[in-house]
Protein backbone atom coordinates (compact mmCIF):
# COMPACT_ATOMS: atom_id res chain seq x y z
CA UNK A 1 0.00 0.00 0.00
CA UNK A 2 1.58 3.69 -0.96
CA UNK A 3 -0.20 6.45 1.13
CA UNK A 4 0.63 10.18 -0.51
CA UNK A 5 -1.18 13.19 0.30
CA UNK A 6 -2.14 16.18 -1.81
CA UNK A 7 -0.31 19.76 -0.97
CA UNK A 8 -3.70 20.88 -1.23
CA UNK A 9 -3.99 20.19 1.93
CA UNK A 10 -0.31 22.20 3.09
CA UNK A 11 -0.77 25.50 1.14
CA UNK A 12 1.86 27.43 2.53
CA UNK A 13 4.28 24.75 3.08
CA UNK A 14 7.96 24.85 0.97
CA UNK A 15 9.39 22.15 -0.47
CA UNK A 16 11.67 21.14 2.31
CA UNK A 17 8.40 20.60 4.18
CA UNK A 18 6.69 18.62 1.86
CA UNK A 19 9.75 15.84 2.40
CA UNK A 20 10.51 16.19 6.27
CA UNK A 21 7.07 16.25 7.27
CA UNK A 22 5.58 14.00 5.06
CA UNK A 23 8.03 11.19 5.73
CA UNK A 24 7.53 11.80 9.57
CA UNK A 25 3.62 11.48 9.02
CA UNK A 26 3.73 8.29 7.65
CA UNK A 27 3.86 8.99 3.84
CA UNK A 28 5.31 7.40 0.85
CA UNK A 29 4.68 10.18 -1.41
CA UNK A 30 3.51 13.58 -2.31
CA UNK A 31 0.49 14.30 -5.07
CA UNK A 32 1.67 18.25 -6.23
CA UNK A 33 -1.30 20.30 -6.47
CA UNK A 34 0.45 23.59 -5.55
CA UNK A 35 3.85 24.96 -3.72
CA UNK A 36 3.56 27.62 -0.70
CA UNK A 37 0.08 28.74 -2.54
CA UNK A 38 1.10 28.80 -5.89
CA UNK A 39 -0.70 26.44 -8.58
CA UNK A 40 1.44 27.50 -11.48
CA UNK A 41 4.08 24.74 -10.92
CA UNK A 42 5.37 25.31 -14.48
CA UNK A 43 6.63 28.75 -12.91
CA UNK A 44 8.30 27.49 -9.71
CA UNK A 45 11.97 28.42 -9.54
CA UNK A 46 11.86 24.74 -7.92
CA UNK A 47 11.23 22.85 -11.04
CA UNK A 48 13.36 24.87 -13.34
CA UNK A 49 15.30 22.29 -15.61
CA UNK A 50 18.75 23.66 -13.70
CA UNK A 51 17.21 22.59 -10.25
CA UNK A 52 15.78 19.41 -10.93
CA UNK A 53 19.02 17.56 -10.43
CA UNK A 54 19.18 18.24 -7.00
CA UNK A 55 15.31 18.01 -6.54
CA UNK A 56 16.36 14.19 -7.65
CA UNK A 57 18.44 14.09 -5.19
CA UNK A 58 16.58 15.46 -2.09
CA UNK A 59 13.79 12.88 -3.20
CA UNK A 60 16.16 9.91 -3.22
CA UNK A 61 17.63 10.83 -0.06
CA UNK A 62 14.19 10.90 1.60
CA UNK A 63 13.06 7.70 0.36
CA UNK A 64 9.86 9.74 -0.26
CA UNK A 65 8.04 10.20 -4.21
CA UNK A 66 6.48 12.55 -6.06
CA UNK A 67 3.57 10.23 -7.42
CA UNK A 68 1.95 13.09 -9.69
CA UNK A 69 1.36 16.26 -10.25
CA UNK A 70 -2.43 17.76 -10.17
CA UNK A 71 -2.34 20.41 -13.23
CA UNK A 72 -5.12 22.76 -13.68
CA UNK A 73 -5.49 21.61 -17.19
CA UNK A 74 -9.20 21.22 -18.17
CA UNK A 75 -10.58 20.34 -21.69
CA UNK A 76 -14.11 21.75 -21.38
CA UNK A 77 -13.40 25.06 -23.53
CA UNK A 78 -15.78 25.97 -25.90
CA UNK A 79 -12.67 27.65 -28.07
CA UNK A 80 -10.57 25.34 -30.24
CA UNK A 81 -7.57 27.57 -29.75
CA UNK A 82 -7.73 27.31 -25.87
CA UNK A 83 -7.85 23.50 -25.93
CA UNK A 84 -4.71 23.87 -28.23
CA UNK A 85 -3.23 25.95 -25.30
CA UNK A 86 -4.57 23.56 -22.48
CA UNK A 87 -2.35 20.62 -24.42
CA UNK A 88 0.61 22.60 -24.64
CA UNK A 89 0.43 23.84 -20.84
CA UNK A 90 -0.38 19.66 -19.95
CA UNK A 91 2.41 18.71 -21.98
CA UNK A 92 4.62 20.79 -19.95
CA UNK A 93 3.48 19.29 -17.50
CA UNK A 94 4.03 15.81 -18.52
CA UNK A 95 7.85 17.01 -18.84
CA UNK A 96 8.10 18.13 -15.34
CA UNK A 97 6.32 15.21 -14.14
CA UNK A 98 8.69 12.40 -15.82
CA UNK A 99 11.64 14.89 -14.89
CA UNK A 100 10.60 14.13 -10.77
CA UNK A 101 9.79 10.24 -11.44
CA UNK A 102 6.05 10.98 -10.87
CA UNK A 103 3.61 8.54 -12.51
CA UNK A 104 0.97 10.86 -13.85
CA UNK A 105 -0.66 14.12 -14.58
CA UNK A 106 -4.11 14.91 -12.84
CA UNK A 107 -6.49 17.02 -15.38
CA UNK A 108 -10.52 17.70 -15.60
CA UNK A 109 -13.60 17.21 -17.76
CA UNK A 110 -14.80 19.80 -15.71
CA UNK A 111 -18.27 21.01 -16.54
CA UNK A 112 -21.20 20.02 -18.60
CA UNK A 113 -24.11 21.71 -20.35
CA UNK A 114 -27.59 20.96 -18.76
CA UNK A 115 -28.91 16.72 -19.48
CA UNK A 116 -31.84 18.62 -21.18
CA UNK A 117 -29.18 19.83 -23.55
CA UNK A 118 -28.34 15.87 -25.03
CA UNK A 119 -26.72 17.33 -28.42
CA UNK A 120 -24.49 19.90 -26.72
CA UNK A 121 -23.61 17.38 -23.84
CA UNK A 122 -22.92 14.96 -26.07
CA UNK A 123 -20.20 17.65 -27.97
CA UNK A 124 -18.73 18.23 -25.06
CA UNK A 125 -17.88 14.89 -23.62
CA UNK A 126 -16.20 13.95 -27.09
CA UNK A 127 -14.59 16.81 -27.06
CA UNK A 128 -12.61 16.07 -23.24
CA UNK A 129 -12.69 12.49 -24.76
CA UNK A 130 -10.34 13.80 -27.35
CA UNK A 131 -8.07 16.00 -25.45
CA UNK A 132 -7.17 13.49 -22.69
CA UNK A 133 -6.66 10.90 -25.84
CA UNK A 134 -4.10 13.57 -27.33
CA UNK A 135 -2.29 14.51 -23.96
CA UNK A 136 -1.62 10.86 -22.84
CA UNK A 137 -0.42 9.88 -26.64
CA UNK A 138 2.16 12.64 -25.46
CA UNK A 139 2.67 11.23 -21.68
CA UNK A 140 3.77 7.00 -23.45
CA UNK A 141 7.14 7.69 -24.39
CA UNK A 142 7.71 9.65 -21.29
CA UNK A 143 6.73 7.14 -18.94
CA UNK A 144 3.36 9.33 -17.52
CA UNK A 145 -0.02 8.48 -17.39
CA UNK A 146 -2.66 11.11 -17.63
CA UNK A 147 -5.81 10.71 -15.16
CA UNK A 148 -8.87 12.56 -15.20
CA UNK A 149 -10.44 13.35 -12.42
CA UNK A 150 -14.25 12.52 -10.68
CA UNK A 151 -14.28 16.38 -10.20
CA UNK A 152 -17.17 19.28 -11.13
CA UNK A 153 -19.41 17.28 -13.44
CA UNK A 154 -17.80 14.56 -14.24
CA UNK A 155 -18.04 13.27 -10.25
CA UNK A 156 -21.24 11.72 -12.23
CA UNK A 157 -19.83 8.16 -13.07
CA UNK A 158 -21.98 7.56 -15.98
CA UNK A 159 -20.77 11.03 -17.59
CA UNK A 160 -16.99 9.52 -16.85
CA UNK A 161 -17.62 6.10 -18.26
CA UNK A 162 -19.24 7.84 -21.50
CA UNK A 163 -16.48 9.84 -21.83
CA UNK A 164 -13.81 7.10 -20.93
CA UNK A 165 -15.25 4.91 -23.76
CA UNK A 166 -14.40 6.91 -26.21
CA UNK A 167 -10.92 7.58 -25.37
CA UNK A 168 -8.48 6.08 -27.89
CA UNK A 169 -5.05 5.79 -25.44
CA UNK A 170 -4.75 3.14 -22.48
CA UNK A 171 -2.35 5.53 -20.90
CA UNK A 172 -5.12 7.43 -19.94
CA UNK A 173 -7.19 6.78 -16.93
CA UNK A 174 -9.09 8.02 -13.79
CA UNK A 175 -8.37 9.39 -10.84
CA UNK A 176 -11.32 8.51 -8.31
CA UNK A 177 -12.05 10.91 -5.87
CA UNK A 178 -13.58 8.46 -3.89
CA UNK A 179 -15.51 11.01 -2.06
CA UNK A 180 -16.99 13.08 -4.88
CA UNK A 181 -19.34 11.23 -6.96
CA UNK A 182 -21.22 9.80 -3.03
CA UNK A 183 -21.23 13.30 -2.04
CA UNK A 184 -22.41 15.80 -4.98
CA UNK A 185 -23.97 12.74 -6.77
CA UNK A 186 -25.55 10.74 -4.58
CA UNK A 187 -23.70 7.31 -6.21
CA UNK A 188 -23.41 4.33 -4.02
CA UNK A 189 -19.34 3.51 -3.55
CA UNK A 190 -20.54 -0.13 -5.55
CA UNK A 191 -21.89 1.40 -8.69
CA UNK A 192 -19.35 4.10 -9.13
CA UNK A 193 -16.85 1.45 -8.73
CA UNK A 194 -18.63 -1.20 -11.57
CA UNK A 195 -18.62 1.59 -14.25
CA UNK A 196 -14.65 3.00 -13.80
CA UNK A 197 -13.18 0.13 -12.59
CA UNK A 198 -11.50 -0.35 -15.94
CA UNK A 199 -9.68 2.92 -15.54
CA UNK A 200 -9.25 3.31 -12.36
CA UNK A 201 -5.40 4.32 -11.53
CA UNK A 202 -5.55 6.56 -8.86
CA UNK A 203 -7.83 7.45 -5.47
CA UNK A 204 -8.04 10.50 -3.55
CA UNK A 205 -9.56 9.99 0.18
CA UNK A 206 -11.65 13.01 2.41
CA UNK A 207 -14.65 12.64 4.57
CA UNK A 208 -17.53 15.44 5.47
CA UNK A 209 -20.95 15.85 6.86
CA UNK A 210 -23.79 17.35 5.44
CA UNK A 211 -24.42 19.66 8.29
CA UNK A 212 -25.63 23.72 6.61
CA UNK A 213 -22.51 25.22 5.28
CA UNK A 214 -21.46 27.53 7.59
CA UNK A 215 -21.45 31.56 7.51
CA UNK A 216 -18.44 32.39 5.17
CA UNK A 217 -15.74 35.10 6.26
CA UNK A 218 -13.60 37.62 3.68
CA UNK A 219 -10.93 34.78 3.85
CA UNK A 220 -13.05 31.88 2.78
CA UNK A 221 -15.24 33.74 0.28
CA UNK A 222 -11.56 34.16 -1.63
CA UNK A 223 -10.63 30.73 -1.24
CA UNK A 224 -13.54 29.50 -2.72
CA UNK A 225 -13.30 32.51 -5.31
CA UNK A 226 -9.74 31.04 -5.97
CA UNK A 227 -10.83 27.62 -6.62
CA UNK A 228 -13.52 28.39 -9.29
CA UNK A 229 -11.55 30.32 -11.23
CA UNK A 230 -9.00 27.24 -11.86
CA UNK A 231 -11.91 25.03 -11.77
CA UNK A 232 -15.69 26.25 -12.53
CA UNK A 233 -16.87 22.75 -11.69
CA UNK A 234 -15.54 23.10 -7.96
CA UNK A 235 -18.46 22.25 -5.06
CA UNK A 236 -18.47 22.99 -1.73
CA UNK A 237 -18.63 20.23 1.03
CA UNK A 238 -18.69 20.43 5.02
CA UNK A 239 -15.16 18.49 5.30
CA UNK A 240 -14.02 16.70 8.38
CA UNK A 241 -11.24 14.89 9.92
CA UNK A 242 -10.91 11.58 7.93
CA UNK A 243 -12.54 8.80 9.51
CA UNK A 244 -15.04 11.73 11.39
CA UNK A 245 -17.51 11.80 8.63
CA UNK A 246 -20.06 9.74 6.80
CA UNK A 247 -17.80 8.94 4.06
CA UNK A 248 -18.23 4.64 4.21
CA UNK A 249 -14.47 4.78 3.26
CA UNK A 250 -14.30 0.97 4.31
CA UNK A 251 -16.32 -0.06 1.75
CA UNK A 252 -14.34 2.18 -0.74
CA UNK A 253 -11.44 0.15 0.54
CA UNK A 254 -12.85 -3.14 0.10
CA UNK A 255 -13.98 -2.63 -3.79
CA UNK A 256 -10.25 -1.70 -4.16
CA UNK A 257 -8.62 -4.47 -2.23
CA UNK A 258 -11.32 -6.92 -4.04
CA UNK A 259 -9.84 -5.58 -7.71
CA UNK A 260 -6.29 -5.67 -6.48
CA UNK A 261 -6.18 -2.13 -7.10
CA UNK A 262 -2.33 -1.03 -6.45
CA UNK A 263 -2.29 1.99 -7.06
CA UNK A 264 -1.81 5.26 -4.61
CA UNK A 265 -3.99 5.98 -1.63
CA UNK A 266 -3.97 10.13 -1.69
CA UNK A 267 -5.54 12.46 0.99
CA UNK A 268 -6.76 15.31 -0.28
CA UNK A 269 -7.67 17.58 2.69
CA UNK A 270 -8.55 20.57 1.10
CA UNK A 271 -7.28 23.32 3.09
CA UNK A 272 -6.29 26.17 0.30
CA UNK A 273 -10.06 25.94 -1.00
CA UNK A 274 -11.70 25.83 2.12
CA UNK A 275 -9.57 27.73 4.81
CA UNK A 276 -12.04 27.44 8.26
CA UNK A 277 -10.48 23.44 8.20
CA UNK A 278 -8.06 22.03 10.80
CA UNK A 279 -4.37 23.23 9.77
CA UNK A 280 -2.22 20.17 7.70
CA UNK A 281 -0.20 19.51 11.11
CA UNK A 282 -3.39 18.19 12.89
CA UNK A 283 -5.48 16.45 9.75
CA UNK A 284 -2.16 14.81 7.93
CA UNK A 285 -0.83 12.89 10.78
CA UNK A 286 -4.04 11.03 11.46
CA UNK A 287 -4.68 9.30 7.82
CA UNK A 288 -1.56 6.95 7.48
CA UNK A 289 -2.71 5.06 10.45
CA UNK A 290 -6.32 4.94 9.63
CA UNK A 291 -6.43 4.05 6.72
CA UNK A 292 -3.48 1.21 7.23
CA UNK A 293 -6.57 0.29 9.50
CA UNK A 294 -8.99 -0.08 7.24
CA UNK A 295 -7.06 -2.31 4.68
CA UNK A 296 -5.83 -4.44 7.69
CA UNK A 297 -9.72 -4.85 8.57
CA UNK A 298 -10.88 -4.96 5.14
CA UNK A 299 -8.74 -7.93 4.69
CA UNK A 300 -9.64 -9.70 7.67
Amino acid sequence: MRIAFSTLGTPQWTWAQLLERGKAYGYDGVEIRLLEGDTELLGREEFQPAQLPQRREELAAAEFRVCGLASSVRFDYPDSAERKQQHEIGCRYIDLAAELGAEFVRVFGDTLPPAEDEANRDKVISQVAAGLTSLAEYGIERNVQVLIETHGDFSDSRAMQAMMEQVECDNAGVLWDTHHPWRFCGEQLSKTFSRLKPWIRHTHWKDSVPRPKTDSTTETEQAAAAAHALMSGHRHANYVLFGGGEFPAAEAMQLLQWSKYDGWYSLEWEKAWHPEIEDPEVALPLFPNKLRQLATRSRG
